[in-house]
């Protein structure tokens, strides 16, 4: 089909580089209204024209629609002429009685893109994702015919990092890092940030400065995948360099003379807001190990139910609950779920700050430990400084560790074995 039917946009140069790109795999980090829409329609355009089989996958409908109204302004003339079939319900252009496509579909996670399959796979505000879209269903889809994959993100902030999917929300930025060191050409990066597009106004870009916090800035408008910000109190290699399991015998189970639970409930935060809830124990050498990350959402009687289940879970000795919004409200709501369980509030009489430095100094000299990989309290606590709303996980933890190490003075009791 000839190509003047086409009428796609004149990329600017950073879209150029990933359109004309032959690596298998590429993967895109662009700021907010860099381009990266308009451009991988223009790349999905191009591919369709060579024959392939286009399936364009993004979080919610919206995203859809912006990737769709490209795709038909390029396509108009082909579509009025009728020499292809277009489907608005389907979001899908194709030529009748052949495999040569566009398709675009909402894609949260695994289980909207199966039962399909490509010679181009474009997976658009990719860090939203859970990592299976690609790992489990993405990759089979290519099988086929040895087709191409196209990832797409903008580095979330911590403020929107829970509206994503992932197990992990930093999975894309992991990934970007891993293509950077390929050598054998398979992997291509790619990096633009919004002010390298040049059809967005300039004076806007500027003043935006004024309405969003330097983080948030530099990920979503810069495009720079942050692992940690001077001032914070953690560093990824300290974690990183002391990160190890706890004490435990033969059957699998802790040897723990004392395990907590740290709880900052989400009292006064909104019905949407997170609760902390992080269970730590002590070893017989008084060094402390975060045993998991069991934070929810919810009202208060569903952060409650899960404060209580990893108590039991874990076989904690008590809920240290922080409570200086709820008072008591805190204590008796846990003891609605269950009336056994030894709950010990605390106050905040200290800033935050003063409150996490001295677990932060534990920390660095190697006397807490992770015991497995818990991402966004990681996050939290290589990126958090004074300023920022509270985090509260971060927050869970300090209390926690602040009960093991640095309030039980006395000697420690004969070591329990506690199951897991």
């Amino acid at each position: 089909m000839p190509d003047h039917y086409v009428r796609t946009r004149v990329p600017h140069p950073k879209q150029r580089g990933f359109i004309d790109s032959t690596a298998k795999r590429k993967i895109i980090r662009a700021g907010r209204r860099g381009g990266k829409t308009t451009g991988i329609a223009i790349y999905a355009v191009k591919r369709f024209m060579r024959k392939r089989r286009v399936l364009y996958g993004v979080p919610t409908q919206d995203q859809v629609d912006r990737f769709w109204h490209e795709i038909k302004m390029a396509l108009q003339e082909l579509i009025d002429a009728g020499l292809v079939y277009k489907n608005e319900t389907l979001h899908l252009i194709e030529f009748p009685g052949t495999e040569q496509r566009i398709r675009a579909k909402t894609a949260w996670n695994a289980d909207t893109l199966r039962g399909d399959y490509a010679d181009d796979l474009i997976l658009d505000e990719f860090q939203l994702m859970n990592e299976t879209t690609w790992s489990e269903v993405g990759v089979p889809m290519l099988l086929d015919n040895n087709g191409d994959a196209v990832f797409i993100y903008t580095p979330p902030s911590l403020s929107n990092q829970t509206l994503s999917k992932a197990i992990d929300p930093r999975h894309a930025a992991k990934m970007f890092k891993k293509a950077e060191k390929d050598t054998t050409g398979r992997w291509e990066t790619f990096h633009f940030s919004s002010h390298d597009n040049p059809y967005i106004s300039r004076d806007a870009l500027d003043e935006i400065t004024e309405d969003m916090t330097a983080m948030g800035y530099q990920a979503e408008i810069e495009a720079l995948d942050i692992d940690e910000i001077p001032g914070a109190l953690w560093t990824r290699e300290m974690i990183e360099k002391h990160r190890e399991k706890a004490p435990r015998n033969e059957a699998g189970q802790y040897l723990l003379p004392r395990i907590v639970i740290g709880v900052d409930p989400s009292v006064g935060k909104g019905t949407g807001a997170e609760c902390g809830i992080v269970p730590v124990g002590r070893s017989a050498t008084r060094h402390a190990y975060v045993l998991d990350d069991c934070t929810v959402s919810g009202l208060p009687e569903v952060w409650a139910a899960a404060a209580v289940n990893a108590y039991h879970d874990h076989e904690a000795d008590a809920i240290i609950a922080e409570a200086n919004n709820g008072g008591e409200m805190v204590r008796s709501t846990i003891k609605s779920i269950d009336p056994s369980v030894n709950v010990i509030i605390v106050h905040a009489t200290r800033g935050k700050i003063p409150r996490a430095e001295p677990v932060s100094a534990r920390a660095s000299r190697g006397e807490i430990h992770h015991d497995g990989v818990f991402p966004m309290l990681e996050d939290q606590l290589c990126t958090y400084v004074p300023g920022m709303d509270s985090p509260d996980r971060f927050d869970a933890m300090v209390w926690a560790v602040t009960d093991l190490l640095l309030q039980s003075k006395g000697p420690l009791k004969k070591v329990k074995v506690k199951g897991i």
